[in-house]
């Protein structure tokens, strides 16, 4: 990165917190910081003695148990956000809406365009799209009387949109050397358990990238 995140995250006392707040908004700073507070906060534990018996992460948050579990190296791991956090740079606009309906119900609401990116609870699902798309459902589920509310993103993540940049993030991974988990990791594209196959392959890891966060099914898994 050509910033130091610690300015961003812990600010001096006489700094503009706002510029700062809105410069860390950007992917490209946003996403290795989260993940650094992330990776951080586990090892914390872990110089405590707590060792996990698995691990799930929402999103992103798949590549720190990933590389917790030895998939990824430090540094590759590093690499991978940095480049996801740049690639979502350069994609148009989107958004994505939280709204309290299982995906059963939500599906024949859909505009065009839009697409469920992620199942968080039984009845609780984020959509992405095109800011207008997301405009005209948020319209219409309020009309209904469905409480929805605007996630604080300009990326429509885990939707069509991501397409173009699919491409150069499968020809950055396959330049990685990946391993087995050592630790049982739940994935996000099944639900399920990350196996050692799909924790190999650049391919899992792209469409990791594009399909439906099922955040939920691991949960009731773990």
């Amino acid at each position: 990165l050509d910033t130091d995140l610690r300015s961003l995250l812990f600010p001096a006392p006489e700094a503009d917190h706002d510029e700062l707040a809105r410069t860390l908004e950007r992917p490209a700073l946003a996403l290795p910081a989260l993940f650094t507070m992330q990776y951080a906060q586990a090892r914390l534990w872990q110089s405590w003695g707590i060792e996990p018996a698995a691990m799930i992460g929402h999103s992103m948050g798949e590549y720190t148990a990933a590389c917790l579990a030895g998939v990824f190296t430090l540094r590759d791991a590093l690499g991978v956000v940095a480049l996801r956090g740049r690639l979502f740079e350069t994609l148009p606009e989107g958004g994505m809406l939280s709204v309290p309906l299982s995906p059963a119900a939500l599906e024949p609401l859909l505009p065009p365009g839009t697409s469920i990116a992620a199942i968080n609870a039984p009845e609780l699902c984020a959509v992405s799209g095109p800011p207008p798309a997301l405009d005209a459902l948020q319209q219409r589920l309020q009309d209904m009387e469905v409480e929805c509310r605007r996630i604080h993103i300009s990326v429509a993540a885990h939707s069509p949109m991501l397409e173009p940049i699919l491409g150069p993030f499968a020809d950055f991974l396959r330049t990685l050397r990946l391993s087995a988990p050592t630790v049982p990791t739940v994935s996000n594209l099944s639900g399920t358990w990350l196996r050692a196959d799909e924790a190999t392959s650049a391919d899992y890891w792209v469409r990791h990238l594009r399909q439906t966060v099922r955040f939920s099914d691991g949960l009731a898994l773990l």
